[in-house]
Formats: structure tokens, C-alpha cells, sequence
């Protein structure tokens, strides 16, 4: 339509630098939606685990038989490894014949920490590039703006006779820039303060869950003595 915005050719007719910052900032999206699609896969299946696991956990299974259907199991992850962990720790201690409780259960709550710190690990990664994006895109989308200007006005400095049809379209060449720097921050910023949210309510989930792991394992202790 005439007269309508035509962002194609404003990105055609953009200068070398501004075309080049414009394809870095459709990189960063690119790569930020990538980021956001898989995150959004992994931190739901992280939260499924944990719901599902917890149930079959306090449906008052037997730990050793748990624990063996964990291991056999292909791909277990999240709060799973993290009892699998700990009761693997716990058992081995168990094995050597270690009497000392304190030492039984700081075994195994090490072994649950370390755990659960690798997953957490996993649900974080890529999340500091989200942050990355969202921070720097509208600086290197505005460097863009800055450059295009700079360049607009020398070209129009040489002409005699300038009005708002001459400058304009100029003008909307520097600032799709800027557009775009928005356009990759945005999505990047929400979703970054979304996941991270996540990471941090299944990160205190499974801190949770070591602290009543660890209780279930001391009166499983205590039974043991008392017999």
C-alpha cells in the first residue's frame, strides 16, 4: 500500500552497519526463543517429576524398592536423582558398617546437596544468556539507531532543499533498529524473570524434600537400634 511502512525495504536500504547490528539482534531472538521453548520444556517436565515422584514417595512405598524402580529406570532426573543420591550414600554407609549416625546422615545429606545442586545447574543453564539479551539488545539496537541518524543527516547535510518526505524515511531506517533491539529484549527479559522464579520454587521444592528425606532416614535409624 502507498504510503504504508514497508519494513523490508527500510531494512534494504539501511546502511552496512545498521543491517549488520539489525541480523545480530535477529540472532539474539532466534536464539532466545530457542532458549524459552526448551526451557519451558524442561522446567514443566522438572515440575511433573517432582509431583509425581513426591506421590509415589509418601504413598508409603518401600525405600529400597524405590529406590531400585528409580535406578532401572531410563532418564531419571531432577528430585529423582536427588533420592537416588542420598539413599544410595545411605545404603553404602549401611554397607560398611558405619553404627555412627551422624555420619550415616552426613553422607547422605552431602550426597542429596550435591545432587540436587547439579540439577538445579541444569534448570539454570542458558537462563544468564536470557538475561544477556534482554540487558544489552536495546543498547546494540540503539548503537544502531545512532549510526543510521549519523549517517542520514550527512547525506542530507548535501542537499538544499530538506523537508519532513525527504527526512522521514531516512529517519525510519535508523529506528527499526531500536524496534528490533525491543523486539529480542522484551521476550528475552519476561522470560528470563518467569523461569528464574521457577528455578528458584523447584530449587527450595527439592530443599524441602532433602530436609524430610532426612528425617524419614533417621527414624529409619532409630527403628534399626531400637530392634
Amino acid at each position: 500500500m502507498n504510503g504504508g511502512l514497508n519494513i523490508f525495504k527500510l531494512v534494504s536500504e539501511a546502511s552496512l552497519p545498521v543491517q549488520l547490528v539489525m541480523l545480530l539482534l535477529l540472532v539474539f531472538s532466534f536464539l532466545s526463543w530457542v532458549i524459552i521453548i526448551r526451557k519451558y520444556s524442561q522446567l514443566k517436565t522438572a515440575h511433573d517429576n517432582a509431583e509425581t515422584f513426591e506421590d509415589r514417595f509418601w504413598s508409603g512405598a518401600d525405600l529400597a524398592a524405590l529406590f531400585r524402580e528409580v535406578g532401572n529406570r531410563d532418564g531419571q532426573h531432577g528430585i529423582e536423582n536427588v533420592f537416588e543420591a542420598g539413599f544410595r550414600e545411605f545404603a553404602r554407609q549401611r554397607q560398611r558398617r558405619v553404627t555412627d549416625s551422624n555420619r550415616l546422615m552426613e553422607g547422605a545429606e552431602r550426597a542429596m546437596r550435591v545432587a540436587g545442586t547439579r540439577e538445579i545447574g541444569k534448570l539454570e543453564q542458558n537462563l544468564e544468556f536470557l538475561a544477556n539479551v534482554g540487558s544489552i539488545s536495546p543498547y546494540v539496537g540503539l548503537f544502531g539507531t545512532v549510526w543510521g541518524i549519523m549517517g542520514a543527516f550527512q547525506g542530507l547535510g548535501e542537499m538544499k532543499d530538506v523537508t519532513i518526505s525527504v527526512v522521514a524515511p531516512h529517519i525510519s531506517e535508523a529506528l527499526i533498529a531500536t524496534a528490533m533491539g525491543l523486539f529480542a529484549a522484551i521476550p528475552a527479559v519476561w522470560a528470563y524473570n518467569r523461569y528464574a522464579n521457577k528455578v528458584e520454587r523447584i530449587a527450595s521444592r527439592y530443599e524441602v524434600f532433602q530436609e524430610e528425606f532426612s528425617s524419614v532416614l533417621q527414624r529409619q535409624i532409630h527403628s534399626d537400634e531400637t530392634v
